[in-house]
């Protein structure tokens, strides 16, 4: 399974797994309680944990869930261009966002948006070794298909939270953006720790307030 194969599946169908008990109280049990149920519910299970399930319920009339990775590339694509528009002189040419990629390109986008996704998740502090080790065995199942994804996956999760290093592989303004706008999806701004996290990231991404602002008004504008 390709790395965007793996975060549109995870987007899309944690929507349809947030009705099942699956997503109740996981966190509490000793286990994961999804065992039995489809690859949807699997998918919805494992981002679930990894943003907290209250935080998944608040996300559920998302169109990032609905769309994946396509509405994220388009979301980042239209917060983007209305910005770049309004810079003196930038150039005419359309932004290069994840669902406007060639396969390769498409990919490596992917890989730093999930990056950036998992990151974010633990700006909280909520992810414990014991949530860790349930999260990658849900990640697991579902990338059994490809051992190295499933490499990648444990060890961006055991990754100390470093916002320069997930910065590091932001390669372009657009991937900027996009990875900005999933850890947006991922984080309560509310949060003062997963606020200063964000503040970090777009500063060490060179992300300008007027570019953070149009972001962040795609997801206002978007949320349940």
């Amino acid at each position: 399974m390709s790395t965007q194969g793996f975060l549109d599946q995870l987007l899309r169908t944690a929507q349809s797994a947030l009705g099942s008990s699956g997503l109740t109280e996981q966190r509490q049990g000793g286990g994961t309680g999804l065992s039995d149920l489809g690859k949807g519910a699997l998918a919805g299970g494992a981002l679930g944990l990894l943003l907290g399930n209250k935080r998944l319920r608040k996300m559920g009339g998302n169109v990032a869930l609905y769309g994946g990775v396509a509405a994220l590339g388009a979301l980042a694509y239209k917060a983007y261009g209305e910005w770049q528009r309004g810079q003196a002189g930038a150039p005419a040419a359309p932004p290069r966002t994840v669902d406007r990629l060639p396969g390769a390109e498409a990919e490596q986008h992917s890989r730093a948006i999930l990056k950036a996704l998992i990151a974010a998740a633990k700006a909280d502090g909520h992810v414990d070794a014991r949530e860790r080790g349930l999260i990658e065995d849900e990640m697991g199942r579902l990338a059994a298909s490809d051992p190295q994804l499933r490499e990648w996956l444990a060890a961006e999760l055991e990754r100390p939270l470093d916002p320069a290093e997930v910065a590091s592989v932001a390669s372009t303004p657009e991937l900027a953006a996009e990875m900005y706008l999933a850890s947006l999806l991922a984080v309560d701004d509310q949060s003062y720790m997963e606020r200063a996290y964000l503040d970090e990231l777009a500063r060490r991404m060179g992300i300008d307030d007027g570019l953070r602002q149009r972001l962040e008004a795609q997801v206002r504008g978007i949320g349940a």
